[in-house]
């Protein structure tokens, strides 16, 4: 039975910050060309705490949509073009020092959009960024070609050189979802600028305003107008008219499998780029000889952390059958004790989901789930207030043909099985269309080996789960997506190559004797 914390469940306002509560109140429309313009029509924003509508955000039309791309096309030929790489990494390193400078009003504004709690937002959208942006402001000045002394039979005179150069691959549009909204905003932006390119953001409908803020910030930091612009909406057409605008030369997409699906089908027929970062149904694999102490606590936080609304969040557990109760019981426990609350509340652990509608979603599945068999440990409810709270959810004894273990819940909903060896745990981890992470838990380095180099995902963490580090690139197998952010993969991923071939003819100039 869950041990209920009480918490006030209703976000403060109060306890914003002046600057904070300023922008919340002032009008939204968009940012095109280096100027704020005035929306035609507004869309509600809603407290996921409450419900309660605290602010409205531009609603885009096709014409936004155009003039925002328009813009990005004019800056890549404009001054942007004429900004040698070390100004490049100059305008970064100063937007992650902004960043920095504007932390409180950044971080309370996501958290009031997106419930996520304070600190989440402050150190993973905030701190974290400005990391992301520091290192990639250094690629801006490594991005290298190669020279080659050349040797083609067929041209025998002279002497051959060849060079191959990057640059950038023009007007990027970045799609980003609410769960990580300025983080991962930022994953975009980040290596598209160092490698020259300009940029049209589309927040999700739920959480536009840090990128309305990011993008006063990034003309403050020396980015001229136009090379990054936000347009808003709640509408689906306004991301559609992005994704197929011609001007557009490439797509970078983090969302639902099934809408980059449909963009990978509109971007291969107009031969664009594409970066596709999608769904995920992580495994947690704890073997027989695991540390418990340590991953009992962490599977449960690789789960509950940011409220389960991870893409790679450790939503699959199998424990060994040996300490299968164990882990199930311990992971229940720590799901019990998680104080819901306010998400600008320091004391809560977990706030509410992004909005009602995705939290009634989210327990549904877990109804599904008990009528296909599974046994609820703990959770299954949420909690009688307007907000969008769910409890922590443990689902034992579930089986692989089941939607709670085959679909992406993007909630804070655990189902558990056991496996008998590790095989079996490979077999289990791998069933499934997607392959964005797994984390494997032991101190045997055979059966560590084993795994990661069977498992079917992107990522694979060996004793800790969801850890990246912006050298390493983040992508995803199967249905997960293609492509990846962070490191220098993403860098290259914003650039296309050029070849040229140098011909000079040999030429004495020695004078005879």
């Amino acid at each position: 039975m869950s041990v209920e914390i009480e918490l006030r469940l209703d976000n403060d306002y109060e306890s914003l910050g002046q600057s904070t509560r300023s922008f919340l109140d002032s009008s939204h429309g968009f940012h095109i060309g280096g100027k704020q313009v005035r929306a035609a029509s507004t869309y509600a924003l809603q407290d996921p705490s409450t419900g309660q509508v605290f602010a409205h955000a531009g609603q885009a039309r096709m014409l936004d949509v155009a003039d925002a791309v328009s813009a990005a096309k004019k800056a890549l030929g404009g001054a942007w073009s004429r900004y040698r790489p070390h100004q490049r990494e100059a305008c970064l390193l100063r937007l992650a020092d902004l960043l920095e400078q504007h932390a409180r009003p950044l971080s309370e504004i996501e958290t009031v959009c997106s419930g996520r709690l304070l600190q989440n937002t402050l150190h993973v959208d905030v701190h974290y960024s400005a990391h992301v942006l520091r290192y990639m402001a250094g690629w801006a000045t490594k991005l290298s070609g190669r020279t080659t002394p050349l040797s083609v039979p067929y041209v025998p005179d002279g002497e051959l050189d060849g060079f191959t150069f990057r640059e950038a691959v023009g007007v990027v549009a970045a799609i980003v979802p609410w769960n990580v909204a300025l983080g991962i905003a930022i994953w975009k932006i980040a290596p598209a600028l160092a490698a020259g390119c300009t940029i049209v953001l589309k927040p999700a409908p739920q959480t536009p305003l840090t990128a309305l803020y990011l993008a006063q910030l990034a003309l403050e930091a020396g980015l001229p107008e136009g090379v990054l612009n936000v347009v808003t909406g709640s509408e689906p057409e306004v991301g559609v008219a992005l994704v197929r605008d011609p001007d557009v030369d490439m797509v970078s997409f983090t969302g639902s499998t099934e809408v980059g699906r449909q963009i990978a089908l509109d971007a291969a027929g107009a031969f664009k780029r594409f970066s596709l970062e999608l769904g995920g149904k992580s495994p947690v694999i704890i073997a027989q000889d695991a540390d418990l102490s340590r991953a009992i606590p962490q599977a449960a936080w690789a789960i509950f952390a940011n409220h389960g609304q991870n893409c790679c969040a450790g939503s699959r557990l199998y424990a060994h059958a040996s300490v299968f109760d164990e882990v199930v019981d311990g992971i229940s426990a720590i799901a019990e004790s998680i104080a819901l609350g306010a998400p600008l509340d320091p004391q809560s652990a977990m706030g509410p989901l992004v909005n009602r509608v995705h939290s009634q979603r989210v327990l549904a599945y877990v109804q599904e789930g008990l009528r296909e068999g599974a046994s609820l440990r703990t959770g299954g409810h949420g909690l009688d207030h307007p907000g969008a709270y769910v409890r922590p959810t443990v689902l034992a004894g579930v089986k692989p043909q089941m939607r709670v273990v085959r679909e992406e819940i993007f909630g804070p909903v655990l189902v558990a099985a056991p496996f008998q060896n590790d095989a079996q745990a490979v077999s289990l981890a791998n069933d499934s269309e997607f392959g964005l992470g797994a984390s494997i838990w032991s101190r045997d380095l055979d059966r560590v080996r084993y795994m990661t180099r069977k498992l079917q995902a992107g990522s694979v963490w060996v004793n800790t789960h969801n850890t990246l580090d912006v050298s390493l690139p983040f992508g995803g197998w199967k249905s997960s997506g293609m492509g990846h952010d962070l490191s220098e993969e993403a860098v290259l991923a914003h650039t296309r190559l050029k070849s040229s071939v140098h011909h000079y003819l040999q030429t004495d100039t020695t004078d005879s004797p």
